[in-house]
């Protein structure tokens, strides 16, 4: 073929994945790591070429949580936790630290109703004396992939069709059916809190696993839990149609009219905290964001309270420029190397300077409220007034030194260089309790929202037959209901 004559089009598509300078791509499922669990190297190209794109696919909104509201508050300590982390916005109960909170939908854009079934967001900026720390999370305590470099296609699954523009679950069930680790992420999305009755009545938690460091400089792994002190509440789908027909915003105005009207919403924060070195007990990798640590074992420890007390004074400057990232840590919390945090904490910020510009951490809503400084200089919409001379380090005009050292992660990491999966999967344990912990009415439910969703006529027999497949190794019960409804036979 000419190459000057030639004219991008999908009738020249390979039949293989390739970068998008036409390399060929051996393995597109995991990205590549020292060893089989992480950390993730910078040097696997395709999965920053992939991420970097699909953080560059939608403009000006956000790619993903589009649709959210905001609201200001505190955080406030109130068990000594300085036996896990030297977090200096937790050195003590009675401590406050300013926050600003954004909730949100993940899939539809900014002006989609909110009563779509659809995980919701739940991010938290602490504005501490240390500088800013962003814990971004969801309502549902798991995710539906394992590794960053499935999330581009995780979400162009749960986006609209790119030819129709109508979401289209039969998109979804055709790509997850090759990740059954996505099961209990279903086991939430079509339970009952897949449509939270409002932001002030859904929990919040990390998903990703984080680590605690304490003076000392001994690690832990911590999961984060946000409850509501209002209580869990979710609505059915009848009363999410008329909610949704009189009011597409209205868990936006419950948030604001709740505040206006003193009726401050209120979380608690948790932990469960666990020893590395003690990780080999458990029956799944606790770096595995589609698992949820059992609370028997490892049981939720109180650390704070969340109080939203102020309405935003601006929503585009306050909801719209808000911008998150899990690469903003402060000293005492530090990163894990669960394949997905990994992953997040390039992309997002990446995502961030696309949307924003390189200097969105100088726009007031997201700007540090201690002292800062560094060598970050120019760049698009930088409106920082700056008179040094010396925009390098180190100097001998500026005296501009390093901060003090602190302890950071430091366990060991042998591996070699590898693109494969983790070792201890065990894909449907969790998913099967969670389901027979529930009511039959509530069990009910969730069978007739899968079979909904697997009665589409896109969905072919193979894509049912694998979900029924998927569906009975969680519960016998649960997939022969599903298989009988649809007229099937299951297989374990």
């Amino acid at each position: 073929m000419d190459p000057c004559k030639y004219r991008p089009s999908s009738s020249y598509d390979a039949s293989f994945t390739t970068t998008n300078a036409g390399g060929p791509v051996w393995n597109d499922d995991v990205a590549l790591t020292v060893g089989s669990r992480g950390p993730i190297l910078l040097e696997d190209y395709h999965l920053i070429e992939k991420v970097a794109h699909f953080a560059r696919e939608r403009i000006p909104e956000r790619v993903v949580h589009a649709r959210g509201a905001s609201a200001k508050g505190f955080f406030e300590c109130t068990h000594d936790v300085t036996h896990l982390t030297f977090a200096d916005f937790l050195r003590a109960p009675g401590v406050q630290t300013p926050v600003i909170v954004r909730f949100s939908t993940v899939i539809h854009e900014r002006g989609s109703p909110e009563t779509i079934r659809d995980p919701r967001g739940f991010a938290v900026k602490f504005y501490t004396r240390e500088g800013n720390w962003d814990l971004l999370g969801n309502n549902f305590p798991v995710f539906f992939i394992r590794d960053g470099i499935k999330f581009p296609d995780v979400i162009h699954a749960f986006k609209p069709n790119p030819k129709s523009n109508v979401q289209e679950y039969w998109r979804v069930l055709d790509f997850l059916s090759h990740l059954p680790e996505s099961l209990h992420t279903f086991c939430f999305l079509y339970d009952d809190v897949g449509v939270p009755l409002n932001y002030r009545h859904m929990e919040g938690f990390g998903v990703n696993t984080y680590t605690f460091i304490n003076k000392a400089g001994k690690t832990n792994y911590v999961k984060f839990h946000w409850k509501p002190t209002c209580g869990v509440k979710c609505m059915l789908e009848d009363e999410a149609v008329v909610v949704g027909g009189k009011n597409h915003s209205h868990a936006t105005q419950d948030l604001y009219d709740s505040i206006a009207a003193g009726n401050y919403p209120e979380w608690k924060l948790f932990v469960q905290v666990m020893d590395p070195d003690e990780e080999d007990k458990y029956d799944f990798d606790p770096l595995d964001d589609t698992k949820t640590w059992p609370e028997d074992l490892l049981p939720l420890q109180p650390v704070g309270r969340l109080v939203l007390n102020r309405n935003i004074d601006n929503f585009f400057n306050e909801n719209e420029q808000l911008a998150f990232s899990p690469g903003i840590i402060v000293p005492g919390i530090y990163y894990s190397d669960d394949k997905m945090l990994q992953c997040r904490t390039f992309a997002y910020g990446d995502t961030q300077r696309y949307r924003l510009g390189p200097n969105y951490l100088m726009l007031p809503v997201n700007a540090p409220k201690c002292a800062h400084k560094n060598s970050h200089y120019d760049g698009l919409m930088n409106f920082m007034h700056r008179d040094e001379e010396v925009n390098y380090y180190p100097s001998r005009h500026d005296r501009l030194r390093n901060a003090e050292r602190f302890p950071i992660n430091n366990r060991p990491i042998i591996g070699k260089r590898e693109k494969c999966t983790i070792e201890k999967q065990n894909d449907f344990k969790q998913p099967g309790e969670r389901y027979r912990s529930w009511a039959p009415d509530r069990q009910e439910r969730f069978v007739r929202r899968w079979v909904e969703a697997l009665a589409h006529p896109k969905v072919t027999f193979e894509i049912r037959t694998i979900w029924v497949s998927y569906l009975s190794k969680c519960d016998a019960s649960l997939g022969q209901k599903v298989a009988n409804r649809l007229n099937m036979k299951p297989s374990m």
